[in-house]
């Protein structure tokens, strides 16, 4: 019985893998569609299996198929089942991986590669490294479009996805190891981005620990720069506002994290963006006060006064009062003799009495100014 019911579960998914094939022929044959069927395929894979669907595929009972639909909130979609039997049933899938790649310039073609084939990628072994490099590109392109797509939806179609790349890729060496190191490092930045979005914030430490080696690290700093700074950069972009609540309510997790002086005033930065009404971020009211309490909690700042000041504030705030009055004063006079002594070499000689009148009310001025 068990061996009839995986049968037909097998014969269906190599059934609905024709189907695939026979829409990327289509959209091969025909340029002016190509967009269109490309995009129509994509949102196909994506969708959730319905019961009746899932009766037939889930009746093998295979574990590593259920626990795509694991988690609050999770759904298992068609890429899920399909990403697992182009492991178990390699030649289902090389007809339509050799379609992608006549179509990899078109829109949506890297989408479809990374939902149908981010198992099988680190399931075999590729050997010639241009392929190899070709496929690893196009999987963290795909990766990142489908959850920039999640993003602007506020939804999580493609956390299974996001899970199987940071717990079984990113956190396993040896699969880590079948992508060029630049792949990593790539890998790395887009997990960096997403990782709150998926709240998988309790993955942070072992993520930073097993971070690839960049080229430019003396001078950006090292792994948790890299992160924050990534993780700055989204935030900047984010423009759905229960996705960047979100993320401000998860950021917190950052506390206690060595941080490079650049990096930690790039972020305080940018949570002040959102802490003021009006451009750039025009946040509103929960943006900000949502911003100033990730502030509070990463940049705390105490503003009591210790008891031991209490005394000396008032005489240091008098002394400033009285140097300011009195370079005031100084300055007053210092104009007024000028004007005095300018105006009496001014004067022709004998003409006393003008001078007399003239200095008596320069001395009436200078004593009206004085006091």
């Amino acid at each position: 019985m068990q061996q009839s019911s995986t049968s037909r579960s097998r014969a269906y998914l190599t059934a609905l893998s024709q189907e695939i094939q026979k829409k990327l022929q289509r959209a091969e044959a025909s340029p002016s569609q190509r967009r269109n069927l490309l995009q129509e395929l994509f949102a196909d894979i994506a969708l959730e299996i319905d019961d009746r669907a899932k009766d037939i595929i889930l009746s093998r009972g295979e574990d590593a198929i259920t626990a795509a639909g694991q988690g609050p909130g999770s759904q298992l979609c068609f890429y899920d089942v399909l990403s697992f039997h182009f492991v178990e049933v390699p030649e289902d899938g090389q007809p339509i991986l050799d379609l992608i790649e006549k179509l990899w310039s078109q829109s949506f073609a890297s989408h479809i590669f990374a939902l149908l084939f981010h198992k099988w990628l680190f399931a075999v072994n590729v050997e010639d490294s241009e392929k190899l490099l070709r496929y690893s590109s196009a999987f963290v392109q795909g990766s990142t479009n489908v959850f920039w797509i999640d993003v602007q939806t506020n939804t999580r179609r493609f956390e299974s996805l996001f899970r199987y790349l940071l717990e079984d890729v990113a956190l396993n060496q040896s699969r880590l190891t079948k992508l060029p190191l630049q792949a990593q490092r790539d890998l790395f930045l887009l997990l960096s981005r997403f990782i709150l979005f998926y709240n998988a914030a309790g993955k942070l430490g072992s993520f930073l620990n097993q971070f690839p080696t960049f080229p430019n690290s003396f001078l950006v700093g090292g792994p948790a720069d890299i992160f924050v700074n990534e993780l700055t950069d989204q935030l900047q972009k984010l423009k759905v506002e229960p996705v960047l609540l979100h993320y401000l309510s998860q950021i917190k997790v950052l506390q206690g994290l060595e941080l490079r002086m650049t990096t930690s005033t790039r972020l305080k930065t940018c949570l002040y963006s959102f802490t003021s009404p009006g451009g750039p971020m025009y946040p509103t009211r929960a943006v900000r006060h949502a911003a100033w309490d990730a502030l509070n909690a990463l940049f705390p700042v105490n503003w009591e006064v210790p008891s031991a000041c209490h005394q000396s504030v008032l005489p240091a705030t008098l002394s400033v009062v009285l140097a300011i009055v009195l370079l005031a004063f100084l300055d007053c006079v210092h104009k007024n003799v000028v004007l005095f002594l300018y105006r009496i070499l001014s004067f022709k000689l004998g003409e006393v009495e003008k001078t007399q009148d003239f200095l008596g009310r320069i001395y009436s001025e200078f004593e009206r100014h004085v006091n």
